[in-house]
């Protein structure tokens, strides 16, 4: 790792000659940090970029839209291509069904929706539960809010399926209030409960009250810790916030997050706390009582704490404790125990670490009509690919493994709440649309059981494309593998690459996230046209388990950067592509990661996307939910770790004069977990230190007001994604308009 000392520190020296770009002053900030066992002069010159709100502020950026504008102009192929995204996404999508008994909950977005709606089916006779059925909808984002601004972010029914608890975030925030919504009315009876951001719902039977999540009121925090202070309550339906029963998280890290779930009794209670993203938590247990209404706060009795593991709990149908965990396997474990003894000493392994697959979830079998037989079924990944398989419940021995429809990726794995022979999920591949499917484990047979509502929309006929794994050796030796999609009259018999082509590498590498191979209307568009696109499993993400995510945090960051390199240049290597036609592209934890690559290695790529981006890394914890994330990246006030964040943070690392590839920094101004002042920054300094010309390379600014970090109306979707797209068509040279 380069020392603080030889660090390229961003300051006034940096300055290149002006170019036609928008001006912006450089500011003579530097700042005396704390690095390692010295003291290290940080320049910043463009810090008052950070204040949105502030009249130079503006004015630049509107100087930015303008300059946007100008060069969007020309990107050929920019409707075209927002009319296929559309297209693709005609057929809609459907989700996993939620049941409580005969009352079937799921979302479905019809073809041409903004929004996704939240649908309740459900017998038309009470008394005849297998009678036909009818559909009502419950809750359409569309409906309450035309302008498009409003999102359905999460929903859970009661135990008796009769309530709703459901979350909006509403007008382009990302700042969810809870409802609760009578389900044979309509009405909304309590709500809305402000505050409850990333809230579970856990509801206790008979539906008089549920636990949930709320942060303390703005009133008891300072000003910059309002998005903190995270408490577990046990709220009354109807009753107002004073009457809440605080259940656990005073005195707790400010930064924690809690989970809580109830056993389907409602007599057991787990709580499990995190701080911040750290891949670690705390479980608790408590026993409530038969038929207990949990007016009080109950007593909490630890089932692990302080290990440095991630770990969930929860009782089961049968009063055994179920813990999924990786103490002590990486790749996960999944244990039982009585729960009157929780502790890791008395755990069982159900299902023991693999070394060929990571556990991603699991769900039990254990209805009447399969007597004597109850079954668990398991999801694991295989490099990224999902495997499903069936055990026997009592002793965890596997029977069986499920046969798939292919080669991808499942998601949900839901079975009912009272106990089955069946379990629903969602399978997809690079290919195929999300569907949902239904396995009996009566017959061991997986059925499709619904399909999106309609069908993709098309504007040429069908062309067949590719997804393969590739295998590529990062610096240290690591093998990382990066799956490649493109239309398969562009290989040969052997799957190789005919020529080299536009081709867009796609990394994340953080937080335990893995890319999985999945349908993408992005991907897809882009292959359509003749382009090819890769997506990297870099260190940093979970497609290895947590040793693999390990492997990528704190000071082992610039592994995930070295990872990203090395796939571009096997890309390059083999023939898939080459420099003047390769082009990178990340959001968020990966807009870090494409923040780094083009910092690193100017030259290396033609163009990059990034998008909601991190780069400044020494303030990041100064902003949106940047304390959450110390686990994940190092704690800037700590001394080693500013310098582990120093030697890679892209906006400290832009040198005058270097040829830095056309970039389009993506931003959205509701953003409340990544401000939009990284991208900012980072912005100018390119603009000013570039050694190339904004005709040949430009860097440019693209924001957009009222949508945040993550859900948004379809066509801000479509809006958004074609002009990636165009831009990168225009600089890798892909005319992206073009149809087969």
């Amino acid at each position: 790792m380069t020392s603080p000392g030889d660090l390229p520190l961003l300051g006034p020296e940096a300055s290149a000659s002006p170019r036609p770009y928008p001006p912006a002053r450089r500011d003579d900030v530097v700042e005396e940090l704390a690095v390692g066992g010295s003291t290290v002069g940080v320049a910043d010159p463009y810090r008052w970029l950070e204040d949105a709100d502030a009249e130079d502020t503006r004015a630049w950026s509107a100087q930015q839209d303008a300059l946007l504008a100008e060069h969007r102009a020309g990107w050929a192929g920019r409707d075209e291509v927002q009319g296929r995204l559309r297209d693709l996404l005609a057929a809609g999508s459907v989700g996993v069904p939620v049941w409580r008994g005969a009352r079937r909950f799921s979302v479905r977005r019809d073809p041409g929706a903004e929004h996704a709606v939240l649908l309740l089916r459900e017998p038309a006779d009470p008394a005849s539960p297998d009678g036909a059925q009818v559909e009502r909808l419950l809750v359409d984002p569309a409906a309450l809010d035309p302008r498009g601004l409003t999102t359905l972010d999460a929903w859970q029914p009661s135990v008796e399926g009769d309530l709703l608890a459901y979350q909006l975030s509403e007008g382009g925030s990302e700042e969810s209030a809870l409802r609760v919504m009578d389900v044979a009315t309509g009405e909304v009876v309590d709500g809305p409960l402000d505050r409850t951001r990333y809230s579970p719902v856990a509801w206790l039977p008979g539906g008089d009250a549920f636990f949930c999540v709320r942060r303390l009121a703005p009133d008891l925090v300072p000003d910059d810790e309002a998005q903190f202070h995270r408490r577990v309550v046990l709220h009354q339906v109807g009753a107002p916030e004073s009457e809440e029963v605080e259940v656990f998280g005073a005195g707790r890290d400010l930064r924690t997050y809690y989970g809580v779930s109830l056993s389907r009794d409602g007599r057991w209670l787990s709580v499990t706390a995190a701080v911040g993203t750290d891949p670690r938590s705390d479980v608790w247990l408590a026993d409530l009582g038969e038929g207990s209404t949990a007016a009080a706060a109950p007593p909490l009795r630890e089932v692990v704490v302080g290990e440095d593991a991630s770990t969930s709990a929860r009782v089961g149908r049968d009063g055994r404790l179920y813990v999924s965990t990786d103490l002590g396997a990486p790749r996960g474990r999944l244990a039982v125990c009585d729960p009157s003894d929780p502790g890791p000493a008395a755990w069982r392994d159900l299902l023991a670490e693999r070394d060929d697959a990571v556990l991603e979830g699991w769900t039990v079998l254990d209805g009447p009509e399969l007597g004597e037989e109850p079954v668990l079924l398991a999801a694991w990944t295989t490099h990224a690919v999902s495997r499903v398989t069936v055990h026997d419940l009592a002793g965890g021995t596997l029977l069986r493994e499920v046969e798939l429809p292919g080669t991808g990726s499942v998601g949900g794995l839901v079975s009912r709440p009272e106990g089955g022979s069946e379990v629903w999920l969602t399978f997809t591949d690079p290919t195929t649309l999300p569907h949902v499917h239904r396995y009996d484990a009566r017959t061991g047979e997986l059925e499709l059981v619904e399909g999106p509502p309609g069908a993709p929309a098309s504007d040429g006929p069908e062309v067949p494309t590719r997804t393969q794994q590739l295998e590529v050796t990062s610096t240290d030796g690591t093998t990382v593998r990066v799956l490649v999609t493109a239309r398969a009259d562009a290989l040969d018999a052997d799957g190789a690459p005919r020529a080299g082509a536009p081709l867009v590498l796609y990394g994340y590498g953080g937080f335990g996230i893995s890319l999985r191979p999945t349908w993408s209307a992005t991907t897809l568009a882009w292959v359509r046209s003749g382009g090819v696109w890769a997506e990297a499993g870099l260190r940093g993400g979970g497609e290895e388990g947590e040793d693999w995510h390990r492997a990528g945090m704190g000071p082992e960051k610039p592994r995930v950067y070295e990872d990203l390199e090395a796939a571009a240049d096997a890309l390059v290597a083999r023939g898939w592509t080459t420099r003047e036609r390769l082009g990178i592209y990340g959001g968020s934890n990966g807009g870090l990661l494409v923040g780094a690559a083009l910092t690193r290695r100017p030259g290396a790529y033609a163009a990059v996307v990034c998008s909601a981006p991190l780069l400044d890394m020494v303030r990041y914890q100064l902003h949106g939910l940047g304390r959450t994330w110390a686990g994940e990246y190092g704690d800037a006030t700590d001394p080693e770790q500013l310098g582990w964040l120093l030697a890679h943070s892209p906006y400290h690392h832009v040198r005058a004069d270097e040829p830095y590839p056309a970039t389009l920094f993506t931003v959205f101004d509701g953003d409340s977990r990544v401000d939009p002042l990284h991208a900012r920054k980072l912005c100018a300094a390119l603009q000013a230190a570039t050694s190339r010309p904004v005709e040949e390379s430009p860097v440019l600014l693209r924001r957009e007001a009222d949508v945040g970090h993550g859900a948004r109306a379809l066509s801000r979707s479509t809006a958004l994604t074609a002009d990636v797209l165009a831009f990168l068509g225009e600089r890798l040279g892909l005319d992206v308009a073009q149809v087969p």
